[in-house]
């Protein structure tokens, strides 16, 4: 009892002298580890000590090369022929086959195709959405418009980017924020809880009463009117600001925004001028219209009603948007963590991106069980890596590389998203998946929006592998979700990552 120790000193010393010992061996274990690191390490002189390519550095590689025959075999054949037909492999090519044997049990179409824009995003969303529309109208074939969407969607951006340019006028213009924010201000791209901001505030409507324009399908053009404007626009602001601020009245913080957000919306009216006239005037989200259609028996139809009115009645059905959330795979960030990217949105006080960081296994989990609920899934991806758009396969296997340049990559997918080499560039919708006989997956039967002449007619096949390297988002509802990474989700507790970040990129 008391504060002195009942066991006998001797054991104190016992227990003194087996640590030290401990820590002893703990240290020679490293320094023998530090040892023989150095041992194993490869020091060498170079050719050229200058670090200049020099005629010998180039001599030495040619003498390597040139007594290799497969190199020379491959110099033979790949200078008049291009390396991404001649190196397809093709036993990935008979693997991959274009079979599934978990499928939805509802066919859409047609095949979408969004041209000359980056819309995927857009189209991927429409492509859920309509599974619901046509179910309920009896249709055979239909398309959501989504010339509709990405008007609201550019016009909100171009207003977020203004907003941006006014809360932070106080900033230097070459400032690194400030310089990042101007450059790709009004993406075509989006994120899903960008679409959600769309669909719940302007809800959708029928291709037939928005149509494509020329310049929603070849978005370029005005994408460089609108920025230039734009950037103008930005600095106008930013004078506005400097005066305002150093006026002898000393006006309030208040005033100071009530009047650059007064001119903000006058010079949004030139940009809305813009978008206009390239891409039609689109229908008010309360303005109701008509839309007389065919079902697939071939009756005539009716249906009236406001497009948030559609949404909501039409468009939708058990699990609204608004209910599902974005799981990603980021290997450089912790996991069963919320992340969100600083300065990424639509629109201005609307819902943030918002990301569930979790396993690979999580999000393949999520695509079967969708699959299996009969819900196509929206997915983001970087679908330039080790893919062939003709023959619409995503396989890491499908270029013979290592045979014809004798090199192998060893980039892990955190190594890729940390040098810029990869991030989510585009956004499709997985509708099959195959099953091996212990249920794990094979491959994915993708429905991409690159027109039917892409892939076969249209549909893409993933493999498991290219799954793992290069799929980074699923949404998923939150009813279908597990729920320790609902929980998450819901806490609200997030991450901030830097504007700049390649999980802030646009699909």
């Amino acid at each position: 009892m008391g504060a002195s120790s009942s066991k006998p000193e001797v054991t104190s010393a016992l227990s003194d002298s087996s640590s030290a010992m401990k820590n002893e061996k703990s240290d020679y274990l490293e320094e023998l580890s530090r040892s023989t690191q150095r041992l194993s390490l490869n020091i060498s002189k170079p050719i050229s000590p200058s670090g200049a390519i020099t005629i010998d550095t180039v001599e030495q590689w040619e003498s390597s090369i040139s007594s290799n025959p497969k190199l020379e075999l491959s110099r033979t054949i790949l200078n008049h022929q291009d390396i991404r037909t001649t190196l397809q492999s093709r036993a990935a090519k008979i693997a991959d086959a274009h079979v599934f044997n978990t499928n939805l049990d509802f066919k859409t179409g047609p095949i979408t195709n969004q041209k000359s824009s980056g819309r995927c995003w857009l189209f991927a969303t429409t492509n859920v959405l309509r599974y619901n529309v046509m179910k309920k109208l009896n249709l055979s074939e239909f398309q959501l418009s989504q010339a509709y969407l990405f008007f609201w969607d550019k016009l909100n951006k171009a207003n977020y980017y203004l907003e941006l340019s006014i809360e932070h006028a106080d900033l230097p213009v070459d400032d690194r924020l400030v310089y990042h924010l101007a450059e790709d201000l009004i993406s075509d791209g989006g994120q899903w809880d960008m679409v959600v901001n769309l669909l719940e505030t302007y809800g959708v409507v029928p291709q037939a009463l928005f149509p494509e324009s020329l310049h929603s399908s070849l978005s370029s053009p005005i994408n460089s009117i609108l920025k230039t404007k734009l950037r103008e626009h930005a600095l106008i602001l930013r004078s506005l600001a400097s005066s305002l601020r150093s006026s002898p009245r000393a006006l309030s913080e208040e005033a100071v925004l009530a009047t650059l957000r007064a001119k903000k919306e006058s010079l949004m009216k030139e940009v809305y001028t813009i978008m206009s006239a390239t891409l039609g005037v689109p229908p008010s989200a309360d303005e109701k219209f008509v839309w007389d259609y065919y079902d697939k028996d071939g009756k005539a139809a009716k249906w009236e009603g406001t497009p948030q009115e559609f949404y909501r009645s039409v468009a939708t059905d058990k699990y609204p948007p608004a209910d599902s959330f974005s799981l990603i795979n980021d290997p450089r960030n912790e996991y069963g963590k919320l992340y969100t990217v600083d300065k990424l949105g639509n629109l201005w006080g609307g819902r943030p991106v918002l990301y569930v960081n979790t396993e690979i296994e999580q999000l393949k989990n999520a695509v079967v069980k969708m699959i299996k609920a009969g819900l196509p899934v929206f997915f983001g991806c970087d679908v330039g890596k080790f893919s062939d758009r003709d023959a619409g396969i995503m396989d890491p296997g499908l270029f013979e590389y290592k045979n014809a340049f004798d090199i192998t990559f060893g980039l892990t997918k955190a190594d890729r998203l940390r040098v810029n080499e990869s991030s989510m560039t585009h956004a499709m919708v997985i509708t099959a998946v195959h099953l091996d006989s212990s249920s794990k997956p094979v491959r994915y039967k993708v429905e991409n929006s690159w027109g039917e002449t892409a892939g076969e007619k249209g549909w893409f096949v993933m493999t498991d592998a290219w799954f793992n390297e290069f799929v980074y988002q699923v949404v998923i509802p939150k009813a279908l979700a597990p729920k320790e990474l609902v929980k998450v989700f819901e806490s609200k507790d997030k991450v901030v990552l830097p504007p700049w970040d390649p999980m802030g990129s646009l699909a």
